[in-house]
């Protein structure tokens, strides 16, 4: 499985909403990011930044760039664009990060 991860941003005063949401992530969503491809997925907060650090495994046969043009990939987008940096059509602004080491 290949290793995914990349930098988003949380807006000042978010990250109580953030995680609640995340807690009660649809079940639709969940599915859909599983029947992509999607495993063991982490979101990590640096807080004197906001910056939010997410990583994820994705198997080889994932689908992951047919995600955004989900109706509930959208609609999940349109709720979290209030607590985080977006681009214009609510995606989240999200950085790849680079794999620089790994300890197996």
């Amino acid at each position: 499985m290949e290793t995914v991860a990349f930098r988003m941003t949380l807006k000042p005063g978010m990250r109580g909403e953030y995680e609640k949401r995340h807690r009660e992530i649809w079940p639709e969503l969940a599915d859909a990011l599983r029947a992509a491809g999607i495993r063991d997925y982490w979101i990590f907060l640096d807080e004197s930044t906001g910056h939010l650090f997410a990583s994820y495994k994705r198997t080889e046969t994932h689908t992951t760039d047919a995600l955004p043009a989900l109706p509930v990939m959208r609609k999940w987008w349109d709720t979290m664009a209030e607590l985080m940096e977006t681009h214009h059509d609510n995606a989240p602004v999200a950085v790849p990060l680079a794999p620089v080491f790994h300890l197996p």
